[in-house]
């Protein structure tokens, strides 16, 4: 039976990196998503690449609370601990989405000491785009 020819260069089953020490980040991005039903906070670092996320839903709120102020407050905050052990000193604000949680999540960013660059809203606006379906009649 013949020999497997072995891949040089295969990083299948392999660990890339070694994770003993913590990256050191210190600019980053924070992505807001506040829908009514849920606030998802994700921070990133400057090429986009996903450091921390938290929302509403892993913090244990269920149902019509997620949705809440209180909840995407909770969210943020664990989003943001993670990444402020990393060493994250300086980070710029995403937000996007209509829901309740917009405030809170931004006031709890602000309570973590981190300094914000900028904040901008980049909730997406159609120009009169799509056909919007039909009225409810109740």
């Amino acid at each position: 039976m013949a020999k497997p020819i072995s891949k040089k260069g295969s990083h299948k089953n392999v660990r890339i990196g070694s994770r003993k020490h913590t990256r050191k980040i210190p600019k980053g991005v924070i992505h807001v998503q506040a829908s009514f039903n849920n606030t998802i906070v994700t921070v990133t670092d400057v090429r986009g690449r996903v450091i921390s996320w938290s929302s509403a839903g892993t913090c244990g709120f269920k149902g019509t609370r997620r949705g809440t102020p209180f909840a995407a407050q909770t969210a943020a905050g664990n989003a943001i601990r993670t990444v402020s052990n990393q060493g994250m000193q300086r980070a710029e604000v995403m937000i996007k989405g209509p829901g309740l949680g917009r405030d809170a999540a931004l006031r709890a960013i602000r309570r973590s000491g981190i300094l914000l660059n900028f904040i901008r809203d980049v909730t997406p606006m159609p120009h009169n785009g799509c056909r919007s379906p039909k009225k409810r009649r109740v």
